[in-house]
């Protein structure tokens, strides 16, 4: 009987998600077209320099280690209550923030062109924005969270 619960949400589920993506990737192209800014490419790192890499690196590194700590506490962890700050879905949102807001000041302070940490900027709000509205609505209605 699970099986088939888990099977009736997954279409909508999926359907979500790929509305999700759709109107924030196109708020990014929206953003950056107005803004006159080059569009980033997806899933590359597209680091500004040498030393914005090896700052990303060491932030990914740091919060890698995070998620490994809060995988441990979530699975061996049954008597006492995890903290919200711990969870893996925290870490992963201050991680995004964090990785967007040092990719916003690399950009301000070293790209060619100045506005380029504006749009990022935008991108981070809009998301920030989008995610809140997804935890706070339940899916916005969709499903019971």
């Amino acid at each position: 009987m699970k099986l088939n619960t888990i099977n009736i949400q997954f279409g909508p589920l999926m359907l979500f998600l790929i509305v999700l993506i759709l109107v924030i990737n196109i708020f990014g192209f929206v953003i950056r077209k107005l803004l006159g800014v080059e569009r980033k490419k997806w899933f590359s790192y597209n680091h500004i320099n040498e030393r914005h890499k090896k700052l990303d690196w060491s932030l990914r590194t740091i919060f890698t280690i995070l998620l490994i700590i809060s995988f441990y506490y979530m699975f061996d962890n049954d008597t006492f209550g995890i903290p919200w700050f711990s969870k893996t879905w925290f870490i992963l949102i201050v991680f995004l923030i964090t990785s967007e807001l040092l990719r916003a000041f690399m950009e301000w302070k070293y790209a060619e062109n100045i506005r380029d940490f504006v749009a990022t900027i935008a991108e981070m709000v809009f998301m920030i924005i989008i995610v809140f509205l997804v935890i706070t609505t339940g899916f916005f209605g969709l499903f019971n969270v």
